[in-house]
């Protein structure tokens, strides 16, 4: 039985609803897809920092090295101050290169961030902006001509929508005067007018069409 806080996620109709799964798992697919791809140009990208690790590491060794060599020499009596200011010297060069190594690696783990976030999101953002908003607009009528069905309500309005929504060219296939036969409570030609609309919601005609009211 149906209830107020039912949805009806997929169509009735069994053409309608595989084609609607087909869609939701193609679009899992390609979500799955670039996201991998994106990870792919993340890391891709976060090779160009190699360079700027390996001169960090060079640099910073070559610091420590400075240093320890101009502390011995700073022991010698006499010249040890003078003979330590060269390595004093070059330490801070070293630095100076570990420092530049290190801004290197920031910038391209940044330009990496963003170059796989461009390449993922895009084309995810695009493909739902198309159909999340066309399964949306399908749950919102399928469900409340679900509510109508199930509550017992006759088939006159979605016979009377059918007059409204459909192309001439099919309700000329239902009657040469379907607004008129509607008018007249024929329930043969109300039945196929229901039943138009029904589909285009994707929902069955019921095995047992409500009665109609008084």
């Amino acid at each position: 039985m149906w209830s107020d806080g039912d949805m009806l996620l997929y169509a009735e109709t069994p053409g309608r609803r595989t084609a609607q799964i087909l869609a939701d798992l193609l679009l899992v697919v390609w979500l799955l897809a670039w996201a991998w791809a994106g990870s792919v140009v993340h890391d891709a990208t976060l090779e160009l920092a190699g360079p700027g690790r390996q001169l960090t590491e060079s640099a910073t060794g070559l610091s420590a090295a400075m240093l320890d060599a101009g502390g011995t020499l700073d022991d010698v009596p006499v010249i040890g101050d003078e003979v330590r200011t060269p390595f004093d010297e070059a330490s801070g060069a070293a630095d100076r290169l570990a420092e530049a190594g290190r801004d290197q690696v920031t910038a391209v783990e940044r330009l990496a961030l963003w170059l796989g976030l461009a390449v993922a999101a895009i084309p995810m953002l695009l493909a739902c902006l198309v159909h999340v908003p066309r399964r949306v607009r399908f749950v919102r009528r399928a469900t409340a001509g679900a509510r109508f069905v199930d509550a017992g309500e006759d088939l006159d309005l979605f016979a009377l929508r059918a007059l409204a929504h459909q192309p001439m060219h099919v309700l000329a296939k239902v009657s040469d005067d379907p607004a008129g036969a509607w008018r007249r409570g024929e329930r043969g030609v109300t039945d196929r007018l229901a039943e138009l609309e029904l589909r285009s919601v994707g929902l069955r005609m019921p095995s047992s069409p409500p009665a109609r009211r008084a």
